[in-house]
């Protein structure tokens, strides 16, 4: 049954047909009709409007998109929100990017209060202060890998999109290549091999693929150049002895050859659309051994493999660079890199390091020993300053005790292998 609202001239236009008594009544009485008939039955003539139906939904206009239909008779607008990488997650509900009626007026207006902390993915290098030696080798193949990636829609020849550094432990692998971004002034997003699994089958993936994704983004919006770099990816990725392989390792592998076999088309779960090209983005890993990999990852076609071995002079020009603000001549550091040879470039660095323990030491003893500590570092008063701490000067004989003192360590481990010793009952 439908009810219909009798209007104010209804008594003039129909008197015959009902009673008398049904005439008295207010003129806003509600009539019961029959279900099969339409409002369009009873109509007010004085009405010139040009709504016909007044059940049917009211268009903005013949030309709105809101209530337009793509081919196949469905909501366009539903069709492009599904077919956008931005279903809202990233975006969140922030003022002034979606209705007011949503944001609220609470938490600031944007609820969402890890927007900024979740879209800076990318790496700057403001704490990089200082001069720092980079080893030609290095960098002419890490520039001119990058270089070849961006000119390669110019380049008629086949160019991998990954380059693999790898080499020992401690050799300034990830640490070089930091400083060519800086040189050339690359806003770069950095994965670790920590991101490589999960408890979630595919979210290693597809964080490469987003990760991918907005290294182009930082191309295509702030115009500025951007790569993705993976540190020690064999430690994610490789097999080593009774390694288990995972379905995560098994994606991530899939996910960097397919990355290499199509590197302008990259989903991250929305449909395909014509118009969605993703910038050609270089790729860096590093790594120790890259032997253990799966072998179709790093054949010629996807990877560029380069082994990093610093040579004697790279190793002396790098020290060098690092203990030229202690007043340490060139000289002095060839000596110091001849007392321990077959050292990585992190040794030295680990030695610089160790000549500050007995000036802290006497420092904690200065402001009132181990007890005072926690209360000096913590808990002070905003306006009390910690005392004064003047750093050690650097002489050739302290960084030689200090080298030889971690060469004693680095031979403990080697030679003492408590393992063993607490598991040779074990075998029996």
């Amino acid at each position: 049954m439908a009810l219909v609202r009798v209007p104010s001239s209804f008594p003039s236009i129909l008197p015959s047909v009902f009673p008398k008594k049904l005439l008295s009544v207010s003129s806003s009485f509600p009539i019961s009709c029959s279900s099969k008939s339409t409002p369009n039955q009873v109509k007010n003539n004085d009405d010139n409007s040009n709504i016909d139906n007044p059940k049917e939904p009211k268009r903005l206009s013949e030309q709105s998109s809101w209530e337009a239909k793509d081919s196949e008779g469905r909501d366009y607008l539903y069709r492009l929100g599904k077919e956008a990488d931005n279903m809202n997650i990233a975006v969140g509900a922030r003022a002034g990017v979606i209705d007011d009626l949503f944001a609220g007026n609470f938490l600031g207006r944007d609820s969402d209060v890890v927007f900024d902390y979740r879209q800076k993915v990318t790496k700057s290098f403001e704490y990089l202060q200082g001069d720092y030696y980079i080893a030609p080798a290095f960098m002419d193949k890490v520039v001119c890998h990058i270089v070849k990636n961006y000119l390669a829609y110019l380049l008629n020849v086949k160019i991998p999109l990954i380059l693999g550094i790898w080499g020992g432990k401690g050799q300034g692998k990830s640490f070089q290549t930091e400083l060519i971004f800086q040189a050339m002034g690359i806003e770069p997003v950095i994965m670790s091999a920590g991101e490589l699994e999960s408890e979630r089958a595919g979210e290693p993936g597809k964080l490469i693929r987003e990760r991918y994704r907005t290294a182009s983004q930082v191309v295509q919006n702030q115009g500025k150049m951007s790569c993705l770099m993976i540190n020690d990816i064999d430690a994610g990725l490789g097999r080593f002895g009774n390694t288990q392989m995972t379905v995560n390792n098994q994606i991530v592998v899939g996910t960097l050859m397919n990355l290499s076999d199509n590197p302008t088309r990259v989903s991250i779960g929305q449909d395909w659309r014509e118009s969605d090209i993703t910038n050609r983005i270089p790729i860096i890993a590093t790594g120790n051994d890259f032997s253990t990999l799966y072998a179709p990852l790093i054949r010629d076609g996807r990877m560029e493999k380069f082994y990093w071995q610093p040579t004697h002079e790279d190793i002396v020009n790098i020290v060098h660079r690092m203990y030229e603000k202690d007043g340490i001549s060139k000289d002095d550091v060839v000596n110091i890199v001849d007392k321990f040879p077959n050292q990585a470039l992190d040794f030295y660095g680990a030695l610089r390091s160790r000549t500050y323990d007995r000036s802290i030491a006497k420092w904690i003893e200065d402001i009132g020993g181990v007890e005072k500590l926690g209360h000096k570092l913590l808990r002070r008063r905003k306006n009390e300053e910690l005392p004064v701490y003047t750093p050690p000067k650097q002489t050739v004989e302290a960084l030689l005790e200090s080298g030889y003192s971690l060469l004693r360590e680095q031979q403990l481990i080697t030679e003492t292998k408590l393992s063993k010793e607490y598991m040779k009952n074990m075998d029996d």
